[in-house]
């Protein structure tokens, strides 16, 4: 998959790695602010104590 997404960018070693950077904060930034907070209510993080045996 990476080696897919490497060929399909346009322009010389530079440019691929500041796009290849560009992807990687833009899907950092995504999965923080937009899916983790969906999530996070169905996620079972919510006991911060552990339960006695």
């Amino acid at each position: 998959m990476y080696v897919w997404i490497w060929r399909h960018l346009p322009g010389p070693l530079a440019v691929k790695l500041l796009q290849v950077l560009v992807l990687v904060v833009a899907v950092s930034l995504l999965l923080l602010f937009v899916v983790f907070p969906v999530i996070e209510p169905h996620l079972p993080i919510n006991q911060v104590t552990v339960p006695n045996r």
